[in-house]
């Protein structure tokens, strides 16, 4: 298993577009609102957390150190 840094703020942003997708997804299997209501938000919650579930996802597993440009790809692919 490899060690991965992340700061503050990309963690908060991984647990969020997480929690949105679960709200989502949870939106849509209660009966809490109308069904249309529950629809709209529902799929709303379960795009955006799909759609940034991108960028967090290259955030996590991004060979590139933050901040730097990758010059020589051993120090951006370590070897085993």
């Amino acid at each position: 298993m490899r060690d991965r840094v992340l700061s503050v703020p990309e963690l908060g942003f991984i647990v969020a577009t997480r929690g949105m997708l679960g709200a989502g997804v949870g939106l849509l299997l209660s009966d809490k609102l109308s069904a249309p209501q529950r629809r709209a938000v529902g799929w709303t919650l379960v795009a955006i957390g799909a759609v940034t579930t991108i960028p967090a996802a290259m955030a996590v597993f991004d060979p590139v150190p933050p901040g730097g440009i990758c010059v020589d790809p051993r120090s951006c692919y370590p070897q085993r």
